[in-house]
């Protein structure tokens, strides 16, 4: 290195000299303006920003400006122990292989594959082998012809007759050359070759009869297959595999241009091309591609989700192929678009894991359906109450009798299973089922209303066998595994499946009552193990009241036709946050949003199980409970008494506990005088309570004057009239006894 003025240059104090190069890259970045980031000074002193927009009142010197985005703000973090320890580990093993129950499917497709491609091909031989006979001489003429050229060196034979015609002496004589000592040893190896071909021709006359047809068969073969023609193999394709179009940008942003959405096009006429739009690359995710979306600004996933059919017409994609959804995580534009390589509707979906073998554990997850990359969809039952909401025929009831046959596999859960349909879709339950009911007849309202009385009272039971067990063996205040499986305790798991709930909810004469009951258990069942599964087609505020639907944790929610369906299914908000059920169509049967069981709502598929396959995992069940000894209630031929539900005692034991001495009282008393005279039946009934079980009957609660036993002093407060009940007796007696008023 040298300078224009070398012997001045001090060169000892230069290399003395250490330059901090953190210093002088904060000294340059002080000094350089960033033209994107730096505001600009006016002619009048004001400050604006790149973008014109105002940033500070003018400070006195029209110099003046404000550093809004400096370098040093937007440099990114430097590598830190924190930044790693927050950081997302990638897994080892892929989820694919780590799954047993994808690794068995794969396994299984393989045998399949390998079975029909054998199988295949083996029905062909006869045409194979007069093939390969046919094919045999041009094979044998291609082989020898190819030997001979190879021998004498005839490849080169245009070059050295070239090389004549030009009269070029010096390269023909070199390549003569090179021919001769070719051919020479090309010569020897032929002789080997000869010679090996002679004794195998001795040693195949030689050999046994088996032996040369299977040589002779093997030589043709061979011959056969050099013989082909290069666009007529020998063999047939046993399996044509469909062409799939991989999925690229150019692809996504013209998809996303056609849907005239304003934001998107607003970007577009600005002369974004969409380029920026990836903040990762497309990538194959398990049976198809996974393209990650940022949105132009203003624009959410969810006026994507809602495109879907627009989106797929515009990808030329079947509809049971694309899947977008919001990655709410990240924020409310940014779209996870799934392109699978086949409709998922029309793939075959997997059998269920547990068909053939296995139990269940309530408390553990358990496999319930697929998402659209083929992973397995599990969820728990333990803790959660179910709400299962969709239109007709798309798969509803088949989902909550899914639910209830892992629910059978526990052998220590007890089944509650009510079919008010009554098509009998949940009969095969019935041999497990501790109560079982299938119609809506007033017989099957009465069972229904009596077992679940039945059910209230056990709760009742259970939160005091939970407050008096000991804080080492309960330190949760609810069921676990193992308390679930002591018998002297009985606090077993419960799974109450009701098919059609919207008939009990809107019944005239139990309605209230078993809303009531049911908002109980949703409430605190789910601690106590209770779990409550309610299906329904009409997903609405009377077919699943509110109190209901928001305590609920599970929700499946299949197909439906608007948004407050929707919500009511799946929750408040969920329509417009991207989780539309609304995207699915009329062939997506069994497909919907399950939400609860994880972080976000996925997309599942429920395995299929018809009835007669779900007769057989019944009768494993039922095996395993006769070894457990946990076959009881209905399954064990016992009846409940619905007397009392029939003939709705309510009326009745109020008229009882209000004699003619006392024609008007408190609703407070008539409820302790209940809970006194069928403690199984009232017991924690309260004035609200009571007052919703007599609105179905025309009976109102007024101001009662009374006295207070405790001070004995007179009040007002609110109270029943006993002429107002004898009157309801007499018009449920006039209907016969099945009808309240109204």
């Amino acid at each position: 290195m040298t300078t224009p003025h070398d012997d001045e240059f001090d060169w000892d104090r230069r290399e003395a000299e250490i330059l901090n190069l953190d210093e002088a890259r904060n000294r340059r970045d002080a000094t350089t303006p960033d033209p994107d980031t730096t505001p600009l000074a006016n002619s009048d002193g004001t400050v604006t920003s790149a973008d014109g927009l105002p940033l500070a009142a003018p400070s006195g010197h029209p110099d003046t400006s404000v550093m809004v985005d400096s370098p040093a703000a937007q440099r990114r973090p430097r590598f830190t122990l924190a930044g790693v320890k927050d950081g997302t580990r990638r897994p080892i093993i892929p989820d694919s292989i780590r799954s047993r129950t994808q690794v068995t499917s794969n396994a299984a497709w393989l045998a399949g594959y390998v079975a029909h491609a054998a199988g295949f091909h083996a029905v062909r031989l006869p045409l194979y082998a007069g093939k390969a006979v046919w094919r045999a001489p041009r094979g044998f003429a291609r082989v020898a012809g190819g030997f001979v050229r190879w021998l004498f060196d005839l490849e080169g034979e245009p070059v050295r007759q070239a090389t004549v015609r030009t009269e070029d002496a010096d390269a023909y004589l070199k390549l003569s050359r090179q021919r001769d000592r070719r051919v020479r040893w090309r010569g020897l190896v032929g002789a080997a070759v000869a010679a090996v071909v002679v004794l195998a021709v001795v040693g195949w006359l030689l050999s046994p009869a088996w032996a040369r047809w299977a040589a002779l068969a093997a030589l043709l073969a061979v011959l056969g297959v050099a013989g082909a023609p290069q666009d007529r193999p020998l063999l047939d394709t046993a399996v044509v595999r469909s062409g799939v179009t991989p999925l690229t940008s150019d692809q996504v942003i013209r998809a996303l241009s056609a849907l005239r959405i304003v934001g998107i096009d607003r970007a577009i006429r600005a002369g974004d091309t969409g380029r920026n739009w990836f903040p990762a690359p497309i990538t194959r995710d398990g049976p198809g591609w996974r393209a990650d979306v940022e949105l132009p600004r203003g624009v959410t996933a969810a006026e994507v989700v809602e495109k879907r059919e627009e989106l797929a017409s515009a990808l030329t994609r079947p509809l049971g192929c694309v899947w977008p959804e919001a990655n709410a995580a990240v924020h409310p534009g940014r779209l996870v678009l799934f392109v699978a390589d086949k409709d998922m509707s029309a793939m075959k979906q997997p059998p269920w894991p547990l068909l053939k073998a296995g139990k269940v554990d309530l408390f553990t997850p358990f496999a319930f359906g697929t998402d659209p990359r083929g992973s397995v969809v599990t969820i728990t039952l333990m803790f959660a109450s179910m709400v299962i909401g969709s239109i007709p025929r798309m798969g509803k009831t088949f989902a909550l009798r899914l639910a209830l046959l892992a629910g059978a596999l526990d052998p220590r859960a007890e089944l509650h299973v009510y079919d008010l349909k009554g098509t009998g879709d949940l009969a095969p339950l019935e041999p497990v089922a501790y109560r079982y009911r299938a119609g809506d007849d007033d017989e099957d309202m009465a069972y229904s209303v009596a077992a679940m009385r039945e059910v209230r009272a056990e709760m009742r039971r259970r939160t005091k066998v939970i407050r008096d067990l000991p804080r080492d063996v309960c330190p949760e205040n609810k069921v676990t595994p193992e308390l679930a499986s002591r018998k002297s305790l009985g606090l077993h798991p419960i799974v109450i499946g009701v098919d059609e709930c919207q008939i009990w909810f809107e019944h005239p004469n139990h309605g209230a009552e078993l809303e009531e009951i049911c908002t109980d258990l949703v409430k605190r069942g789910p601690a106590l193990g209770i779990e409550l599964l309610l299906g329904t087609q009409r997903p609405d505020a009377k077919s699943i009241p509110p109190n209901i639907s928001k305590n609920a944790v599970l929700r499946f929610c299949l197909k439906v036709l608007g948004w407050r369906e929707n919500d009511m299914v799946l929750g408040d908000g969920m329509h417009g946050a991207g989780i539309k059920a609304t995207m699915f169509s009329r062939r997506d049967s069994g497909i919907g949003y399950l939400a609860g069981d994880g972080d976000d709502p996925v997309i599942a598929r429920t395995f299929y199980v018809d009835g007669p396959t779900a007769d057989a995992v019944v009768k494993r069940a039922r095996a395993l409970r006769d070894k457990a000894g946990t076959v009881t209630g209905h399954a064990a031929g016992q009846t409940i008494d619905t007397a009392a539900a029939r003939r709705d005692t309510l009326l009745d034991d109020i008229a009882a506990v209000m004699p003619d001495s006392e024609p008007k009282l408190w609703t407070d008393i008539v409820c302790e005088r209940l809970a006194a005279v069928r403690p199984d039946v009232y017991a924690g009934l309260t004035r609200e309570q009571l007052t919703a079980a007599l609105k179905p009957w025309g009976v109102a609660t007024g101001q009662v004057w009374g006295t207070d036993p405790a001070t004995g002093n007179g009040a007002n407060r609110r109270g029943i009239d006993r002429q107002h009940i004898l009157d309801a007796i007499t018009v449920r007696d006039r209907k016969g006894g099945g009808k309240a008023a109204g």
